[in-house]
């Protein structure tokens, strides 16, 4: 039992940054993100040794992730939207725009889109996953997968060219 402990441990100090920046991205809340991460480990602790057996637990972990943040967001008391946002960290030099403003506006635009468009977004361009690799983690099928690129980059551009413009 300590052996099956400290390798899912190793594993878990490995693979959380990744999960949690893939939680924000397919969710676009810290705290959800969280949450999620949370809730993937537990599972992925309760299936553990299935999954050292399957030889691919990133793999796992990730479509557990997906299928958790959709769950998340199936769930009536999951739909808070919170109405201001607090920085995680510090204002320094009082220039908190320099930098971060494309950003911002790229994570609002992304927390727009569709949950599976964000998702097919996610793990396309993000962690740079082949259409494949996205369909299975997604259960769909690869032309479901390019679609939903398509079009959540699609309405992505969109979003971002109409903050861009200036209303006439």
């Amino acid at each position: 039992m300590a052996e099956r402990d400290k390798a899912f441990a190793e594993f878990v100090e490995a693979a959380s940054p990744s999960l949690r920046r893939t939680a924000y991205l397919i969710g676009g809340d810290r705290h959800k993100a969280d949450d999620v991460v949370q809730e993937t480990l537990y599972r992925l602790y309760l299936a553990w040794p299935k999954v050292q057996r399957a030889g691919n637990p990133f793999a796992y972990a990730r479509r557990t992730l997906v299928n958790v943040a959709y769950d998340g967001g199936r769930r009536p008391w999951r739909r808070e939207v919170t109405s201001a946002e607090v920085p995680e960290r510090a204002v320094e030099n009082g220039d908190f725009a320099t930098g971060h403003a494309e950003r911002d506006e790229v994570l609002e635009a992304l927390r727009a889109l569709a949950p599976r468009q964000r998702a097919c977004v996610v793990l396309r361009y993000y962690e740079d996953l082949s259409i494949e690799q996205t369909a299975e983690i997604l259960g769909c099928s690869e032309g479901t997968v390019k679609s939903q690129a398509a079009r959540g980059l699609d309405t992505l551009r969109k979003a971002i060219d109409r903050r861009r413009s200036p209303a006439l």
